[in-house]
């Protein structure tokens, strides 16, 4: 029973944490536009589950310093993420832009999504250490950007959701 009601605790806090991460509020206009957002969200069709081959295929391509990740712990963390973004194919935009593709991507490029001047103007690609400096201290990065994220100071959890961010917005490797 204790388990229970510390594991409850902790829930409970992750999600304080992701939506103060975010900038959003518990008011109800808040709590409309994410019911609104999930229910969209579970009409898109979820990609088929990656087999561990392919996700140790698509870690590999990351620089090595990435590669020893712990695949368990990022999903962990990306719970913090997820709040903001989606990161399936063709998913909506939230309060942050979806990810999918992201790898590669021009920052300040997502279509459709309302992007900070500063953060259009940035002139930098997405990679795992632009990723990782990112997440890192988003404000420190980029003093204009809208994203309200303080960021994570361990470089282990960092690692680790950057590789399972990579196993959830880039297309499965060909076998």
């Amino acid at each position: 029973m204790r388990a229970v009601s510390v594991w409850s605790l902790v829930s409970l806090g992750a999600a304080a944490l992701a939506l103060g991460a975010c900038g959003q509020s518990g008011s109800s206009s808040s709590s409309s536009s994410s019911s609104s957002s999930s229910s969209t969200t579970s009409t898109t069709a979820p990609a088929p589950a990656l087999t561990d081959a392919q996700k140790q295929a698509l870690v590999a391509q990351l620089p090595a310093a990435y590669q020893g990740a712990d695949l368990s712990n990022g999903e962990a963390k990306f719970a913090v993420c997820r709040s903001c973004h989606t990161t399936s194919q063709g998913g909506e935009d939230m309060t942050g832009p979806n990810l999918w593709g992201v790898f590669g991507r021009k920052a300040g490029s997502e279509p459709g999504f309302g992007y900070s001047d500063d953060m259009k103007a940035a002139g930098w690609t997405w990679d795992a250490d632009r990723i990782d400096k990112w997440i890192t201290n988003p404000r420190g990065v980029l003093a204009g950007t809208k994203m309200t994220f303080i960021g994570m100071p361990s470089a282990t959890d960092r690692r680790d959701l950057i590789a399972f961010l990579k196993t959830q917005t880039s297309p499965a490797p060909k076998s």
